[in-house]
């Protein structure tokens, strides 16, 4: 599904119509349909450390997804069952979820990065009854096989063992093609736990349509993607529905070659030299990465031809920095695990603003409402919500009636993130229902306070709670990492303090400071703020 060629925003949104066929299935549109017509052609590029890279086909990803769908179908696994995915961004990944979708299983991707007690959880609640691994990802799940009564076929991308089969092995016998499943696009595909930024962790199961969903985001935020020489990398993992929906899927839809790297943790300089030499021209970079890129004295130029980043507010100050420093405009959107890719700009088409999201992606209708669930007025604080036939939503939370109930209102479904819709028309995220800091009368949101104070020359990364407080209801305070040879002292922590009320306002300085060592993030880039929150709380308790 191509954009239709427009001038401007108002004429994309004016010409385009959903196209969703009867029958659609995601490892067939990904795979097999470029297979057939440029089987040479090239899907996936792999550079490692050392900077050489490694080249995989369309028609080498469908001959292996084939084989994969033919080992799990003579292992038991069919229709409906559900596949996990525990590895990083990979060929074999890439193919897991091929050869799931080709079945008609449910693909559950699943953090490499993920410990006992989360791969426990995810594992039991989605029933999985297939796991696909390297060998550490295997060592974590043997220690709790005792606990997954569903799991009965575990295959090691690294080869045998105790307890599990190996890739290659398993795949070895087959290599006749595969017959996928005849599915629909309501037909469940794909399983994504949310990011427990605010609570246990939910499985979002979404129909083989969530691909078409994501395919006009991607071209519109990466400015008429696909175009000639357009070459896609995220560092999101692709068991994130930021790596998988925002690059890795929708890349594959339209034939661009999808590279990934080899490192786990993001790290800017390294980031750099393989958008280089890989000759990346279209990247999605969450803002936290967007950040640490910034605190990199130089960075070299990068050849890109787009950006897009989502996942939290990228903020004035990160867009301004990226247009000076690397020269080209980001593109910010906005979307949940439940249903993403309905809000974004677009350089190209002159939708952009810094320090906004933009606004609805043609063919979504998501706007700013308020309690009652109308549109909210222009600069009054409200709540983003999607109209409920959006093709990107999910079909439920798996298993659980009440929780997906409880998201909608009416024919919207509720995203807990309250957003400012300006006189322009662009959303302006302001932060999770959650996160927001009640202070002297004002509703503050974390995100602006954390950008501004990253740019502060000692500061690497931060965070921004809200602490009980007698007389403001709550005070802000930062959490924030120093960066490599930078020592923590209180007039750091006052030069900090001033630094962010010059540039922001009296009520959204940070009137406290902690230094820290970590800010732990989501698997998705997210800041992670429960835990700090709790501290502030038991700080004034005490």
């Amino acid at each position: 599904m191509l954009l239709p060629p427009a001038a401007t925003y108002e004429e994309l949104v004016a010409k385009f119509s959903w196209s969703i066929p009867g029958r659609f299935n995601i490892g067939l549109a990904c795979a097999d349909s470029w297979a057939a017509r440029e089987p040479g052609r090239v899907a996936l590029i792999a550079c490692d450390a050392a900077g050489k890279m490694t080249t995989t086909t369309y028609g080498e990803l469908k001959a292996l997804s084939d084989r994969l769908a033919h080992a799990l179908r003579a292992r038991g696994i069919d229709r409906g069952d559900r596949v996990a995915l525990l590895l990083p961004q990979s060929v074999e990944a890439a193919v897991g979820h091929l050869a799931a979708y080709k079945l008609g299983a449910i693909a559950v991707p699943l953090a490499a990065l993920f410990g006992s007690d989360a791969l426990r959880y995810r594992l039991a609640t989605s029933g999985a009854r297939a796991i696909i691994t390297d060998a550490d990802g295997w060592a974590k799940v043997a220690a709790i096989r005792a606990d997954l009564t569903d799991l009965t076929v575990a295959l090691c991308t690294e080869g045998p063992a105790a307890g599990a089969e190996g890739w290659r092995e398993a795949l070895e016998p087959y290599g006749a093609p595969f017959t996928a499943a005849d599915t629909e696009p309501d037909d469940p595909a794909l399983m994504i736990f949310t990011s427990g930024t605010t609570g246990p962790p939910k499985g979002a199961l979404h129909g083989h349509r969530v691909l078409i969903g994501h395919l006009p985001g991607l071209a519109y935020s990466h400015e008429f993607l696909p175009q000639p020489g357009d070459r896609m990398w995220t560092p999101s993992d692709w068991a994130w529905a930021g790596g998988l929906l925002n690059a890795l899927l929708p890349s594959l839809y339209y034939g661009l070659p999808v590279v990934f790297g080899p490192f786990a943790r993001f790290d800017p300089e390294s980031a750099a030299r393989l958008i280089v030499k890989a000759g990346v021209r279209n990247a999605f970079l969450p803002p936290t990465a967007l950040r640490m890129m910034r605190a990199v004295k130089h960075i070299p130029p990068l050849g890109l031809r787009t950006i897009g980043s989502a996942g939290e507010s990228l903020g004035r100050e990160t867009y301004e920095w990226a247009l000076a420093a690397l020269g080209i405009t980001v593109n910010e959107f906005y979307g949940q695990t439940e249903c993403n890719y309905v809000l974004g700009s677009s350089a190209a088409l002159g939708i952009t603003k810094a320090g906004a999201i933009g606004k609805p992606i043609p063919g979504h209708d998501a706007m700013v409402i308020d309690a009652n669930g109308a549109r909210a007025a222009p600069e009054a604080l409200g709540e983003i919500a999607i109209r409920r036939s959006d093709p990107s939503m999910f079909l439920e939370y798996w298993r659980d009636p009440e929780a997906t109930a409880a998201k909608f209102r009416g024919d919207w479904m509720l995203t807990g993130d309250l957003a400012i819709t300006d006189s322009d028309g662009y959303v302006r995220f302001v932060g999770r229902n959650d996160d927001i800091i009640t202070s002297s009368g004002y509703r503050i949101g974390p995100s602006e306070i954390e950008d501004c104070l990253a740019t502060h020359p000692a500061v690497a990364l931060a965070a921004a709670v809200g602490k009980p407080d007698v007389l403001r209801t709550e005070i802000v305070k930062a959490f924030v990492v120093l960066k490599p040879g930078v020592n923590p002292s209180a007039e750091l922590a006052e030069e900090i303090r001033l630094f962010v009320r010059a540039r922001l306002s009296a009520a959204e300085y940070p009137r406290e400071i902690a230094f820290v060592d970590e800010i732990p993030l989501t698997t998705s880039g997210k800041v992670i703020r429960r835990g700090f929150r709790d501290e502030a709380r038991r700080e004034t308790k005490g």
